[in-house]
């Protein structure tokens, strides 16, 4: 029996390093295997005490104390009620701590963070200010490992609740959206890239068992990224309004007009209100051209020469503004920024300019849907006939689908109006009463192209 204990415990010494130390002491080491092998099969109760006489007496001679222990005490957190369950809390709490102490690398600040104010906020443990402070500082001092979605979501919603307490001002709620909405951005545009890569081989059908698997991790967190930007916009709501936005700015202007980071926010929000006939917008505008002569500042100002009806001086700004980016992604969103500018007065253009968007970047979904709405709304242009006209809500789907395959994020919106598109498509009656079907239908306006009604 000793011998068979003997040789489990080398086993699982083997997995892991060991403190040299600590590993000195054969209790611990007896424990250590015990635990193990039940955790090994998920009998935490059994694994609690052989767990807890090693990790309070040897806490460093091994990280399955830290791992296997959070699952432990995860285990007796939802298996207990009361004070029982809140004692477990608290050890787990502590754990995180304590892995910090004994194993940093696997325990960063945003990480040990994060898990904290999640555990406390599911179980209704921390006010806002708590949740709060304790999410500005990991975010703060260690955004590099501040990635999970609820945790982004959270922070940025217990700072709005405290705007609405009067506890926080609305410059602060506005510079954490920019930050929060840029992380998010930041994240989701490493996992498209893993999507874009690896989706032409998924087509044909040729991935290895390891591409499938990080492909569809990368869709999935690609998809909750896209869920949470959505809350957050919603959380911001009517806080962000003309009505708001424009008095702060005239307020704040004088005092941070030199202040780029805040110009080119101010104005990009602005911008994507739509809050440009207002005087503010041109003051910015132009403080940003003053400060830094980008790409987006002739974006912005291609925008105030097309309100003053010189298109002429518009387009000239547009393209001088995708000619200053160097950056691709930055190019593709200036370019489908333009885009919509342009679907006001012209749906070929705007359609020119979110393929130039795409060609940038593959995975701008966004560039996507943009031409599967120019599509629907011009239905009623393409076609000789009510059963043609309809056959371009095809065309449109098409596109939408496109724009959650390129970008998961953006899947719930692609699906939604793909699914309204194809809706208003030929039905199957009328498919059948057509006789055009496996056909291709040709169109003729400036939408182009074709597209194949789908075989009864």
């Amino acid at each position: 029996m000793k011998k068979e204990l003997y040789l489990m415990m080398i086993a699982v010494l083997g997995m892991v390093g060991i403190s040299n130390a600590q590993a000195q002491n054969p209790e611990c080491m007896t424990n250590l295997s015990i635990y193990a092998e039940h955790a090994k099969v998920k009998n935490y109760d059994a694994a609690y005490t052989p767990w807890k006489m090693v990790y309070e007496n040897c806490p460093a001679i091994n990280k399955a104390n830290f791992s296997l222990g959070e699952k432990i005490l995860q285990h007796k957190i939802k298996n207990s009620s009361g004070g029982e369950k809140d004692g477990f809390i608290q050890d787990l709490l502590t754990l995180w701590d304590n892995g910090g102490v004994h194993f940093p690398k696997r325990y960063p600040l945003g990480v040990v963070s994060v898990k904290k104010a999640l555990l406390l906020y599911d179980n209704k443990m921390a006010s806002n200010e708590e949740l709060y402070n304790t999410l500005d500082k990991a975010f703060k001092e260690d955004r590099k490992n501040f990635k999970n979605p609820k945790a982004l979501y959270l922070y940025f919603s217990s700072l709005v609740d405290l705007h609405g307490e009067g506890k926080q001002d609305l410059q602060s709620v506005f510079d954490t959206y920019d930050d929060v909405t840029e992380k998010i951005e930041e994240e989701n545009k490493k996992l498209t890239n893993i999507v874009t890569q690896l989706l032409p081989k998924d087509s044909l059908g040729t991935l290895t068992k390891k591409e499938k698997s990080k492909l569809r991790v990368a869709t999935t967190n690609s998809k909750s990224y896209g869920k949470i930007n959505g809350s957050i916009d919603s959380k911001l709501g009517a806080l962000a309004d003309c009505s708001n936005l424009i008095p702060l700015y005239e307020k704040s202007f004088d005092a941070k007009k030199g202040d780029i980071t805040w110009v080119k926010r101010a104005v990009g929000r602005m911008f994507g209100k739509e809050c440009t006939d207002d005087p503010m917008f041109r003051k910015l505008f132009e403080a940003q051209l003053a400060l830094e002569p980008s790409a987006s500042a002739y974006m912005y100002g291609g925008v105030l020469k097309q309100k003053a009806g010189d298109n002429k001086g518009a387009i000239a700004d547009f393209n001088k503004a995708v000619e200053l980016e160097t950056d691709s992604y930055k190019k593709s969103d200036i370019l489908y920024k333009i885009a919509t500018i342009m679907r006001k007065s012209s749906k070929s253009s705007a359609r020119t300019y979110a393929q130039k968007a795409i060609n940038a970047n593959s995975a701008n979904g966004k560039a996507y849907l943009l031409i599967a709405n120019l599509y629907a709304t011009s239905a009623n242009q393409c076609g000789s006939t009510p059963f043609e006209k309809r056959a371009v809500y095809w065309r449109a789907a098409d596109m939408a689908r496109k724009a959650g395959r390129v970008d998961p994020s953006l899947s719930g919106r692609a699906n939604q109006s793909a699914a309204s598109y194809s809706a208003k498509a030929p039905s199957k009656t009328d498919i059948f009463n057509s006789g055009l079907a496996g056909k291709s239908i040709t169109f003729s306006c400036w939408v182009g192209g074709s597209v194949k009604v789908p075989s009864l």
